[in-house]
């Protein structure tokens, strides 16, 4: 397959088996120059101001159209890489592109104009031809190695320990070192008052887990701002299912059970227009509503049996104050017949 360009505005490919043009490709400009990517997928032509990309594999389709020269674009140039794109031009500016986003990475400034431009395999080296007849070679500057002379002594166990037994003396001014206060997430967030994302960060499974008092404080200093209502809205299936899970599982301790009545009533509230459509959430509901029945049932007879104590002790002690009130009144009929037989 051979590619020819010429300056009649087009590119033409030519296949060697049939010998015949098997495509053309309208520049629209007196082509210059004609490159080929590696992959043979990609061509580039150069003429007038221009270097256009275009995709062979689909036809001949335009990618790109590059315009970064004043003057007509004369040669073109890959590294051995095909990472970069080198252009060559009449103003005197070698422009390097990269092949990925097609913009310009870096530019070289000549005397004369431009005509022919090549690199070196390694890229060490760029050479340009230009019109007054001067072959112009660049080449890259050797990286500077650091060598190490030696290697760093580094300090010994006593420096680090210097000075943490000495004892201060009486005279002497102790400057004590401030400490530095670490925030959790959630006091960050509850100080940036965002009470969505605070809810989020305690319902984690190590907090919820292993801390679930500091969740249910969260919930009451949300609720004590007046924002656990907006917090609890707009929720998902799945963190409505978390939320009911928790709740539905702590409501029953004694220590928690103010604050997540309120947060179940909210979530309630908020979601009942909804019952019905998820049956992950419906059988949640239903688990919190048979823990609540379960622990008003408990409260009940907790209660009874209150009563049957309290009815209990009013009755030892009605006995007691009898029993001790015939005592008395027998010591003092005792002490009256005393003195009267004396």
């Amino acid at each position: 397959v051979l590619f020819a360009g010429s300056y009649d505005h087009t590119v033409k490919l030519f296949d060697a088996r049939t010998k015949s043009s098997v495509m053309t490709i309208e520049h629209g400009q007196p082509v210059e120059s004609v490159l080929l990517f590696p992959s043979g997928g990609l061509l580039v032509s150069a003429g007038g101001r221009y270097v256009k990309v275009w995709d062979v594999l689909k036809g001949g389709q335009l990618l790109v159209s590059l315009k970064n020269h004043h003057k007509t674009v004369t040669c073109l140039c890959l590294n051995s890489s095909g990472q970069r794109l080198l252009s060559g031009s009449l103003d005197r500016h070698v422009k390097i592109y990269s092949t990925t986003s097609y913009k310009v990475v870096h530019s070289f400034n000549y005397a004369t104009s431009i005509l022919s431009l090549a690199l070196s395999p390694e890229d060490e080296t760029i050479v340009v031809g230009m019109t007054n007849g001067v072959l112009n070679v660049k080449h890259r500057k050797p990286e500077e190695r650091k060598e190490d002379s030696h290697k760093k002594r580094q300090p010994t166990y006593r420096t680090f320990v210097k000075g943490r037994t000495y004892m201060p003396k009486q005279e002497d001014f102790c400057v004590s070192k401030p400490v530095k206060r670490v925030l959790r997430k959630y006091d960050k967030l509850l100080r940036s008052f965002q009470s969505s994302k605070a809810l989020d960060a305690v319902l984690e499974p190590p907090i919820r887990l292993y801390t679930p008092e500091v969740t249910v404080a969260v919930m009451q200093e949300l609720h004590r701002r007046g924002t656990l209502r907006s917090a609890l809205a707009g929720r998902d299936e799945k963190q409505i299912n978390l939320l009911l899970t928790f709740v539905a599982r702590r409501v029953i301790e004694p220590r928690f059970t103010p604050v997540l009545v309120t947060v179940a009533d909210m979530i309630t509230d908020i979601y009942q227009p909804v019952v019905g459509q998820s049956a992950i959430v419906d059988r949640q509901f239903l688990k919190l509503q048979e823990a609540i029945g379960k622990e008003i049932d408990y409260q009940e007879e907790l209660l009874e049996v209150l009563g049957m104590m309290d009815t209990l002790f009013a009755t030892f002690t009605k006995k007691r104050d009898t029993h001790l009130g015939e005592n008395k009144s027998n010591g003092l009929a005792e002490t009256i017949a005393t003195n009267t037989s004396n």
